[in-house]
Protein backbone atom coordinates (compact mmCIF):
# COMPACT_ATOMS: atom_id res chain seq x y z
CA UNK A 1 0.00 0.00 0.00
CA UNK A 2 1.70 3.25 -0.71
CA UNK A 3 1.64 6.45 1.77
CA UNK A 4 -0.60 8.08 -0.70
CA UNK A 5 -3.44 5.43 -0.74
CA UNK A 6 -3.45 5.46 3.52
CA UNK A 7 -4.12 8.99 3.60
CA UNK A 8 -1.68 9.95 5.87
CA UNK A 9 0.65 11.98 3.02
CA UNK A 10 -2.40 14.30 2.01
CA UNK A 11 -2.22 17.91 2.41
CA UNK A 12 -5.25 20.04 2.29
CA UNK A 13 -6.32 23.09 3.30
CA UNK A 14 -9.11 23.81 5.27
CA UNK A 15 -10.71 27.51 4.89
CA UNK A 16 -13.00 29.15 7.04
CA UNK A 17 -14.43 31.92 5.83
CA UNK A 18 -15.97 34.42 8.28
CA UNK A 19 -19.38 35.76 7.63
CA UNK A 20 -19.50 39.03 7.43
CA UNK A 21 -22.07 41.17 9.76
CA UNK A 22 -23.67 44.56 8.77
CA UNK A 23 -23.75 46.76 11.94
CA UNK A 24 -27.43 47.47 12.80
CA UNK A 25 -29.17 50.28 11.17
CA UNK A 26 -29.43 53.27 12.83
CA UNK A 27 -31.96 55.70 14.12
CA UNK A 28 -32.15 59.32 14.80
CA UNK A 29 -34.42 60.17 17.70
CA UNK A 30 -35.93 63.46 16.75
CA UNK A 31 -37.84 66.38 19.05
CA UNK A 32 -40.11 68.41 17.60
CA UNK A 33 -41.29 72.13 18.56
CA UNK A 34 -44.67 72.90 19.78
CA UNK A 35 -46.08 76.06 20.96
CA UNK A 36 -46.99 74.70 24.22
CA UNK A 37 -44.81 72.29 26.19
CA UNK A 38 -42.65 74.50 28.52
CA UNK A 39 -38.89 74.82 27.94
CA UNK A 40 -37.97 73.93 31.49
CA UNK A 41 -39.78 70.84 30.22
CA UNK A 42 -37.80 70.02 27.29
CA UNK A 43 -34.64 70.41 29.42
CA UNK A 44 -35.82 68.18 32.17
CA UNK A 45 -36.88 65.52 29.21
CA UNK A 46 -33.37 65.92 27.38
CA UNK A 47 -31.66 65.31 30.73
CA UNK A 48 -33.64 62.26 32.43
CA UNK A 49 -33.58 60.13 29.41
CA UNK A 50 -30.88 61.22 26.94
CA UNK A 51 -28.02 61.46 29.98
CA UNK A 52 -27.13 65.10 28.92
CA UNK A 53 -26.02 67.85 31.47
CA UNK A 54 -27.63 70.72 31.74
CA UNK A 55 -25.80 73.10 29.60
CA UNK A 56 -25.87 70.32 26.62
CA UNK A 57 -30.21 69.88 27.13
CA UNK A 58 -30.49 73.87 27.15
CA UNK A 59 -28.35 74.34 23.52
CA UNK A 60 -30.39 71.42 22.27
CA UNK A 61 -33.91 72.99 23.56
CA UNK A 62 -32.90 76.17 21.99
CA UNK A 63 -32.52 74.11 18.64
CA UNK A 64 -35.72 72.69 19.00
CA UNK A 65 -37.29 76.11 19.40
CA UNK A 66 -35.46 77.74 16.81
CA UNK A 67 -35.44 75.27 14.35
CA UNK A 68 -38.72 73.16 15.13
CA UNK A 69 -36.38 70.14 15.44
CA UNK A 70 -33.60 68.84 16.58
CA UNK A 71 -31.81 65.30 17.07
CA UNK A 72 -31.54 64.40 20.22
CA UNK A 73 -29.45 61.21 19.64
CA UNK A 74 -28.56 58.29 17.31
CA UNK A 75 -29.25 55.14 18.68
CA UNK A 76 -30.15 51.33 17.27
CA UNK A 77 -33.94 50.44 16.68
CA UNK A 78 -34.98 49.15 19.69
CA UNK A 79 -33.09 51.77 21.97
CA UNK A 80 -34.66 54.66 19.68
CA UNK A 81 -38.03 53.13 19.87
CA UNK A 82 -37.69 52.57 23.17
CA UNK A 83 -36.71 56.42 23.89
CA UNK A 84 -39.43 57.60 21.82
CA UNK A 85 -41.81 55.75 23.90
CA UNK A 86 -40.72 56.79 27.19
CA UNK A 87 -40.77 61.00 26.10
CA UNK A 88 -44.07 60.84 25.16
CA UNK A 89 -45.59 58.89 27.86
CA UNK A 90 -43.88 61.46 30.62
CA UNK A 91 -45.00 63.92 28.35
CA UNK A 92 -48.67 63.03 28.06
CA UNK A 93 -48.63 61.72 31.68
CA UNK A 94 -47.35 65.56 32.14
CA UNK A 95 -50.13 66.54 29.98
CA UNK A 96 -47.64 68.21 27.81
CA UNK A 97 -48.24 67.74 23.31
CA UNK A 98 -44.67 67.15 22.89
CA UNK A 99 -43.91 64.99 19.93
CA UNK A 100 -40.37 62.50 19.96
CA UNK A 101 -39.90 60.49 16.54
CA UNK A 102 -37.16 58.27 14.81
CA UNK A 103 -35.98 58.06 11.38
CA UNK A 104 -33.33 56.32 10.27
CA UNK A 105 -30.41 57.43 10.03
Amino acid sequence: MSEHEDGENDTGTVVKSKPKTKRPPLYKVLLLNDDYTPMEFVVHILERFFGMSSAQAFDIMLTVHKKGVAVVGVFSHEIAETKVAQVMDFSRRHQHPLQCTMEKE
